[in-house]
């Protein structure tokens, strides 16, 4: 999704990802989401961002991770800073994805005025 058409110039943006992460997998994926996490924190525009966890409820996302950016040069910048991280270490998310059995829902979010 193209996130420039539909945002104001100064309106921050948020990214959430959702995850159904199966029980064996997840101690292996939390630790490539908080080394993530880690790196967006230090990037300029970085507002905030959280790793949360399902406790109840019947929702069939178990993990949740939501960042707000400033704006999209941020993101724009924050991206180039977690492929280099993502290179330099040989880690594929998408095959880490397919070989851990998670279902992912990306996606950018603006707020509603």
């Amino acid at each position: 999704m193209n996130t420039t058409a539909s945002v104001k110039p100064n309106q921050h943006i948020y990214r959430v990802d959702k995850f159904i992460v199966p029980v064996a997998a997840r101690a292996e994926f939390l630790g490539s989401i908080q080394t993530t996490q880690a790196l967006l924190k230090k990037q300029q525009g970085f507002v905030q961002g959280r790793v949360l966890e399902q406790v109840s409820g019947n929702g069939e996302f178990n993990l949740v991770t939501f960042v707000e950016w400033e704006n999209q040069a941020a993101i724009d910048l924050a991206k180039a800073a977690v492929d280099a991280m993502f290179k330099a270490s040989n880690y594929n998310p998408a095959a880490t994805i397919q070989r851990l059995g998670i279902k992912a829902d990306l996606a950018f979010y603006r707020q509603i005025e």
